[in-house]
């Protein structure tokens, strides 16, 4: 595993995602989640820009799209709505890398909190955000569906 720190500056940028990008975005939601986004779906956070931020993860040598994340960003908080690395870039620090970044953006520009939900199976997600400071507030009963799972609320502030 590649720790965050030796991942450098130099691996991966994040860009707004762009319409051009999406059978990329799709592909990767399809692979990383039982009920994925639709097309649409990522198309209308491309175009509400009054509070949606959607980013993809470029790898620097590849100049491949290798993830994506969407948060809404809304006065003083900021939502995370969806992060996805492909499975072949998995498990070397790059969402930790990339939460990290945009944490630090948003509290540059005054956000004081953040919140997410997880499914509470995916434990690997579940982790990271406790190890990035996350804090369980609460539960969202039956919010997934295929599987149908209850949904834990996670917050952290920022100040």
């Amino acid at each position: 595993m590649i720790r965050e720190d030796r991942l450098g500056k130099d691996f991966f940028f994040l860009r707004s995602m762009e319409e051009d990008d999406l059978p990329w975005v799709c592909a990767i939601e399809k692979l990383s989640f039982p009920t994925p986004w639709h097309e649409s779906t990522f198309r209308g956070e491309i175009y509400n820009q009054a509070i949606s931020y959607p980013y993809v993860i470029v790898h620097k040598l590849l100049k491949k799209i290798i993830g994506y994340i969407i948060f809404w960003h809304i006065k003083e908080e900021v939502h995370i709505n969806n992060i996805a690395i492909h499975p072949h870039f998995r498990r070397m620090g790059i969402a930790q890398a990339v939460l990290r970044r945009v944490l630090a953006q948003v509290q540059r520009q005054g956000v004081s909190f953040v919140t997410l939900e997880v499914r509470p199976s995916n434990s690997a997600a579940f982790y990271l955000y406790r190890k990035l400071g996350f804090i369980v507030l609460g539960i969202k009963k039956d919010y997934y569906r295929k599987p149908q799972e209850d949904a834990l609320v996670l917050g952290k502030s920022l100040i």
